[in-house]
């Protein structure tokens, strides 16, 4: 272990769900299986592939269905889908998904802006979706959305979320992620969610989904990877963002994230460089840049030639 951390983090890829939800323009099926598939070799220990939401609420996802049936897949990667209801999830489940991501927000403002209705609401829905997963193979995860604030409530207090999570557990799900939705978490108050889910949850699969709306995404995460967490949600040239959220931007980008790990001596398992051509491949793809940091200036140990006029006066 180096220097308190876990020896290993796992990289879980949400570029073609929470990226893409929120581009100007739809990507065509075929370039979304394509992206998946590489991302499939790259080492990534999940990847979300999509949300089965309705294509009025989320444009860009309106082919999940066709896209969870294309991709190729592999035996050590986890693929999961978003799903917001129970109809979303015999659509995942019929689509062979092995994880399905339910969602709710801590901030009741939000969820009803997001979902329509009440956290409550929400959990009684999950309920549904559990008792349809039993039996199918497919694990659950619960997203507690706005964790660490919410732009119309403001900090959501620390007991309330872990209720929420308890909440899962008993509904029977068996893992939790603390979203910072819209980028409001500062390095402090995730140490302290996190060190308080350890306490309360113990080995409870914790993943941790940043985005970097106000430039803190990594430095969260170095605060969660100093708490005991283990499992980061990151998107692919630190794109996306939540379309109810105002002022949100992207998600940590997954190449600096494992920049900055395999820097410190965290193993990741993700072939870097794989990961770079992929999120270098974006631009043309999308028809903007992307806010990534890695992919344009180079990892921190790719060394450049002696300038000429150095060597001249030599």
């Amino acid at each position: 272990m180096k220097a308190g951390f876990p020896p290993r983090a796992f990289i879980q890829e949400v570029v073609t769900r929470d990226g893409l939800q929120i581009e100007p323009r739809f990507l065509p099926t075929e370039d979304k299986v394509a992206l998946i598939d590489a991302l499939s070799q790259t080492g990534v220990a999940k990847i979300e592939v999509t949300s089965f939401v309705s294509p009025r609420a989320v444009p860009n996802l309106a082919d999940a269905r066709e896209v969870a049936r294309a991709i190729t897949r592999r035996p050590d990667v986890t693929y999961v889908a978003l799903v917001p209801n129970l109809r979303g999830a015999e659509a995942a489940l019929e689509a062979g998904m092995d994880e399905l991501n339910l969602v709710l927000s801590a901030s009741e403002t939000h969820n009803l802006a997001n979902m329509r209705m009440t956290p409550a609401q929400s959990l009684g829905g999950f309920r549904a979706i559990a008792g349809a997963a039993a039996g199918t193979g497919a694990r659950l995860n619960g997203s507690i959305a706005t964790a660490f604030g919410c732009p119309f409530e403001g900090e959501q207090s620390p007991e309330k979320v872990l209720d929420l999570a308890q909440a899962y557990l008993t509904a029977g799900l068996q893992s939790v992620t603390l979203a910072d939705t819209t980028g409001m978490a500062n390095p402090a108050q995730v140490f302290a969610l996190v060190r308080g889910f350890r306490a309360r949850f113990g080995d409870v699969p914790l993943t941790l989904h940043f985005h970097n709306t106000r430039g803190m995404g990594l430095a969260n995460a170095l605060a969660a990877l100093q708490a005991g967490a283990d499992r980061f949600d990151a998107s692919l040239g630190g794109i996306g963002g939540c379309p109810f959220a105002p002022g949100a931007t992207g998600n940590i980008s997954t190449e600096d994230l494992v920049h900055m790990l395999e820097a410190m001596g965290v193993e990741t398992g993700v072939d870097l460089p794989a990961l770079l051509a992929l999120a270098r491949s974006l631009p043309a793809l999308l028809g903007h840049d992307i806010p990534g940091q890695v992919a344009k200036a180079g990892r921190s140990g790719d060394l450049h030639p002696v300038p000429a006029l150095l060597r001249a006066a030599q």
